[in-house]
């Protein structure tokens, strides 16, 4: 007969809804190395091995259930042990009423996806010290530098994970509640606009709605701002996409946030580009390049990494490729010459903005060698934004690059 520790170490990983990989990750998350494995998982849902106090620790932030009272049924567990398992069957049950089981504590991680243990955890409102929540901030931080170089199916497994190791910690964060929510929510969006990415739009909706959660929890408007702004590039409609932009445009008002402000407006003069509002796209240009005058894209949010001045060169060709306007020539020799031979993290959405951009201008030798260069970068990470400007760059091509067109086109589809 399975020991009752043994039946609740595999019940909390099932109710995480989690493999026991995925078991280990989270426990690695927590723990910040990576020494759990699948094998020693089974170990313990075996009762072949009982976990350490330091790992019980670990085990209990990442199925988001008390310390003490898993320490508890692990000290029982060892008495049984030593007793030859006797006894076991008559505490079975016992063991079931407890708080690990039957209470409130098994929410966080009774709900099947991430954002939902997150939702659970942002309303316990509980406040109890955690040492590793300094930790968990910066990895939130280093998550989105690694999408700049990432694929969203590398990250995916990565970002969910650390979104559960915050979820864990959150209801213990004491005096770093809002820095942990405010991280939280970073995560949360990130890993919406992964699923985006991989075509899961639903699951995308839900981790943008919990990012508004967290944002509204601490009390954050420019968080806010980053999922309705991640959000913009998913809505169905012009209308919608700038409705979305205008909201998030209101959030990132203020000192400390003018390279989130830089992005909100350059996708919203993008945006307001395509749906032909010209004079609106240039004034929100304008007002994005002077925020950007101001922007230190390395000391804001953690989400701002990615603001770079290529990605500010993107947006402005992408606008003026879309309106026809005379300074294309221009911001395209400036592109360029910014990108020199070597391509930054994150490159793939400039080079694809600069080719359709000198293909529009007339310049189909250099478009044509720039496109080049975006077919080998948007292969060696494939996006959703990459596939969308492979296609518009194909459209673009001439009759004699007939076989870089096949190729993107390929791509896109």
């Amino acid at each position: 007969m399975p020991d009752p520790f043994a039946d609740l170490l595999l019940r909390l990983r099932q109710d995480a809804g989690r493999t026991q990989e995925e078991q280990a990750e989270a426990i690695n998350a927590v723990s910040g190395r990576d020494t759990m494995t699948r094998r020693e998982i089974s170990r313990y849902e075996n009762f072949e091995n009982i976990p350490t106090n330091h790992t019980i620790s670990h085990i209990a932030a990442a199925c988001g259930v008390p310390f003490e009272e898993l320490q508890r049924e692990a000290k029982a567990a060892r008495a049984r042990k030593r007793k030859g398992h006797a006894n076991a069957g008559e505490e079975q049950d016992a063991v079931k009423r407890r708080t690990l089981l039957g209470g409130a504590a098994v929410g966080v991680s009774a709900a099947a996806e991430p954002w939902g243990r997150l939702a659970f955890a942002l309303s316990k409102g509980a406040k109890l010290d955690s040492p590793s929540v300094v930790a968990l901030i910066d990895r939130a931080a280093e998550l989105h530098v690694q999408e700049l170089s990432l694929s969203a199916r590398r990250l995916q497994s990565t970002v969910e994970t650390h979104l559960d190791a915050i979820t864990a910690a959150l209801p213990r964060a004491g005096e770093h509640e809002r820095a942990l929510t405010i991280a939280a929510g970073e995560t949360a969006a990130l890993a919406g606009w992964v699923a985006w990415d991989l075509e899961e739009h639903d699951k995308a909706d839900a981790y943008y709605k919990v990012t508004a959660q967290c944002a509204a929890t601490a009390g954050h408007p420019p968080l806010r701002a980053l999922a309705l702004t991640y959000a913009s590039y998913g809505a169905s409609t012009p209308k919608a996409k700038l409705d979305l932009l205008s909201r998030a445009v209101s959030d990132v008002r203020g000192h400390g946030n003018a390279t989130a402000a830089a992005w909100v407006l350059g996708r919203h003069a993008e945006e307001a580009a395509v749906a032909g509002d010209e004079t609106g796209a240039l004034r929100a240009l304008e007002r994005a390049r002077f925020a950007y005058d101001f922007a230190d894209h390395t000391s804001e949010q953690a989400w701002v990494r990615f603001m770079t001045p290529y990605r500010m060169d993107s947006l402005a060709l992408s606008v003026y490729g879309q309106l026809g306007r005379p300074e294309l020539t221009s911001t395209a020799d400036t592109a360029v010459n910014r990108l020199g031979d070597g391509l930054p993290d994150g490159g793939v959405v400039v080079l694809g903005d600069l080719a359709a951009a000198l293909l529009r201008g007339g310049d189909v030798d250099q478009g044509a060698y720039v496109s080049r260069q975006f077919a080998v970068a948007a292969q060696a990470k494939p996006n959703t934004m990459g596939k969308e400007r492979a296609a518009a760059i194909a459209a673009s091509l001439p009759d004699s690059e007939r076989e870089l067109a096949s190729h993107l086109r390929q791509f896109a589809s």
